[in-house]
């Protein structure tokens, strides 16, 4: 019998790779328009939004994939 039941790490898979794609969406437009000078943040010449984007991204698209439903465990 197959199981119907969907994963808690599916849906949190699922809500990172949306926010991953939001925010370095957002660090690639501020750092491509120059806006990120205009800021008054310190470091902000390191562009994290661009990587803490990148590595949600990553691990939602590796949690999505890996508990994906319908896939065996």
């Amino acid at each position: 019998m197959k199981s119907t039941e969907i994963s808690i790490w599916f849906f949190i898979g699922v809500l990172l790779t949306i926010y991953g794609v939001m925010i370095m969406l957002y660090g690639m437009w501020e750092w491509v328009t120059g806006n990120w000078k205009l800021t008054n943040v310190v470091l902000a010449n390191l562009h994290a939004p661009v990587w803490w984007g990148a590595i949600m991204l990553a691990l939602g698209l590796f949690y999505s994939l890996r508990f994906r439903p319908g896939k065996e465990l």
